[in-house]
């Protein structure tokens, strides 16, 4: 019999391209310790700092070099602090337990702010086990600086290029997007699930372009050319992403000459210069949609053809400007102490470690800090599925554990440690975006390779090892999945209920009252809107690989998440259709889509599994209004659950 669908996509290996950078990074940053390590009498200490760069090789995986600053350096300040409280408590039993189930707490909760606090949140509370479990080499204060020297080594490696290569990570990702959206025009005039995978590969770019924007705006204070340009030629795609919806309902395919000149305009921008001419021989357009295009492609290839400040002075800044930093961390801290999500994930995280540290207090476990390691790997649910996590994190173990044992049997503790680490390290950033199991797999031998130089036990640590590991799966799967009933039920609806909601919002901006038609604020819900689904989309992705039942009802949901986009999609090329010379629908049938959505919102949110609910609009209005494809999209969404079961099983629609 052939395996279940879910079983198989935990363990398909993701297709991405190997970072031959980031592994070239971790070879020099975690050899080149051990080897001034041992040529000054020091190998332990050399040992210690290469745990540390391995922190910082897990984190090393920003495009954007400011970015690197805070992903790199960030989490190692709390790696440090978790050494310092696990070596002040170790070896004094039940308050080495409470230290870290503490710490524990604390952890999980600063993990849900976001990706850069999730690694803190994570490095403070694996060091903190370590340095509670394993007797650290000189003072209390060595270690933790050990630990810092070898984050601080990887980021001194990972900037190493910046004088060079400044600003072309944000080039290459702008650039990236609007080559995304040349293919988006290109299959404007296609069949529905070619433009729906084209818009989605675009969303995510523009999410990606957006973020290393933002992010290095948030460190560089002010309004520099370079910075402003990257802003305003996302911008500029913000006409052409709100004109290819009604392109493709036109269902005519546009002239090859338009997703010429988005892409002329793309490698304009990779190369960091201006795009005369991109838009040149452009054809006369042909209905409104095509206008559309035309103004987009035209306005975003002049955009791009600007030089030098005063230029850029009046750009509109639809991104909005981002809060000073000390605001942001109050905003953050206030959202973790009053949020319910990061009180319950930090609980579990805390009840899980508090009992496997007590377990391992009361039971002679050799080298217990392994169960712990390993519940606060598998216990992140920012990085999938806890279930799956589980079960990759056994098997790669395992695996590890195969190549660990030829090296520990074969290779002599000494100067042979030094090549056998630069091959082993840098599977680590190669093998970790194939994912979670491969990145354990990768891991396993350096830890071990790295913990043999510490207390050298040899090939003895290899089956305490997979006890320890096959013991710390069954606490994260018994105590903190099986026992909490959140975990048998799908968040999707949820947040998929807020999406249809913000829908509903969308619709009343796009042809609400005048004061409400404000181009930049419908273009930021639009965006949000999009960025949103993108994270359903995740989720979705993630609860796929979860035994039955909560995989089928999951799958349930998948048909009602593509509706959504296209009702947003719907919305959008109605707008355009008004802009360019369409009569605009009437407040009474705004107002009849949208409470039709907001009804359709209040019963996912009330609904474990899909239930029809029927559209009823009263006036049909038009069939040749500009909303009549938004209710037709409004209807077939509310009546997916037609043939939703009430084990909700996958609907025959999908």
């Amino acid at each position: 019999m052939p395996p279940p669908d879910w079983l198989v996509r935990t363990f398909q290996p993701q297709r991405a391209p190997v970072p031959w950078a980031a592994a070239a990074r971790a070879a020099i940053a975690m050899a080149a310790p051990l080897a001034v390590g041992l040529a000054t009498g020091h190998f332990t200490y050399g040992a210690v700092v290469a745990l540390g760069a391995l922190s910082g090789v897990v984190g090393d995986t920003a495009d954007a070099y400011r970015m690197r600053i805070l992903n790199i350096a960030v989490p190692q300040l709390f790696g440090a602090l978790g050494v310092v409280l696990g070596t002040q408590v170790y070896g004094q039993g039940w308050l080495a337990v409470a230290v870290v189930t503490t710490v524990a707490l604390v952890s999980g909760m600063i993990s849900t702010i976001g990706a850069v606090a999730s690694v803190s949140g994570l490095l403070l509370l694996l060091n903190c086990v370590v340095g509670a479990g394993l007797p650290m080499p000189g003072d209390w204060w060595l270690a933790p600086l050990l630990i810092l020297t070898g984050g601080i080594l990887v980021l001194l490696l990972a900037l190493l290029a910046w004088p060079l290569r400044g600003g072309v990570p944000e080039r290459a990702a702008v650039a990236a997007t609007y080559r995304g959206v040349a293919n988006l025009l290109e299959a404007a005039g296609t069949d529905d699930l070619s433009y729906a995978e084209t818009r989605i590969a675009v969303t995510q770019s523009l999410n990606q372009a957006y973020d290393l924007v933002l992010a290095r705006r948030a460190l560089a204070h002010g309004r520099n050319p370079e910075q402003v340009r990257l802003v305003s030629q996302l911008n500029a795609l913000t006409p052409v992403l709100e004109a290819a919806p009604a392109a493709h309902q036109c269902g005519v395919p546009l002239s090859p000459r338009i997703p010429a000149a988005v892409r002329e305009v793309a490698e304009a921008v990779a190369a960091g210069r201006t795009a005369e001419g991109a838009a040149r021989d452009l054809p006369e357009p042909e209905g409104p949609a095509a206008r559309a295009v035309d103004q987009a492609v035209r306005h975003a290839a002049e955009v791009a053809s600007r030089r030098g400040d005063a230029d850029f002075t009046n750009v509109a800044d639809r991104l909005g400007r981002p809060a000073a930093l000390r605001v942001r961390a109050r905003r953050a801290m206030r959202g973790v102490l009053l949020s319910g999500a990061s009180w319950r994930y930090g609980l579990r995280l805390a009840l899980c470690i508090g009992i496997a540290q007590a377990l391992v207090s009361l039971i002679a476990v050799p080298r217990s800090y392994w169960v712990a390691l390993t519940i606060t790997f598998v216990l992140k649910p920012d990085f999938g599925s806890v279930f799956s996590r589980a079960l990759l994190r056994a098997l790669g173990t395992a695996a590890g554990l195969v190549v660990a044992a030829a090296v520990l049997s074969e290779v002599p503790l000494g100067w042979w440690s030094v090549p056998v680490m630069m091959l082993l390290a840098p599977l680590i950033p190669a093998l970790t975006p194939r994912g979670y199991g491969y990145q354990t797999a990768a891991i396993t031998p350096v830890i071990l390779l790295l913990s043999d130089i510490l207390n050298h036990q040899g090939t003895a640590l290899l089956w305490p090892r997979l006890l320890d590991s096959l013991m710390g799966c069954a606490i994260a799967l018994v105590v903190g999945y099986l026992l909490w009933p959140e975990s048998w039920h799908t968040r999707i609806g949820d947040r998929l209920a807020d999406a249809v909601r913000d829908t509903a919002a969308y619709v009343d901006s796009a042809f609400g009252a005048p004061g409400e038609r404000d181009t930049a604020a419908r273009a930021r819900m639009r965006r949000r809107l999009y960025r949103d689904l993108s994270l359903i989309r995740a989720e979705f992705q993630r609860a796929l690989t979860e035994p039955p039942p909560m995989g089928r009802r999951a799958a349930a949901w998948w048909p009602l998440v593509v509706a959504v986009e296209r009702i947003v999609d719907a919305t959008t090329a109605a707008r355009v259709r008004v802009g360019h010379g369409s009569p605009p629908p009437s407040s009474a049938e705004v107002n009849r889509v949208s409470a039709q959505l907001r009804e359709l919102s209040d019963a996912l949110r009330e609904s474990v599994v899909l239930e029809e609910v029927r559209a009823d609009f009263g006036d049909p209005g038009s069939p040749e209004g500009v909303l009549e494809p938004v209710r037709q999209e409004v209807a077939a969404a509310r009546a997916i659950g037609i043939s939703t079961g009430p084990t909700g099983s996958l609907p025959s629609a999908a």
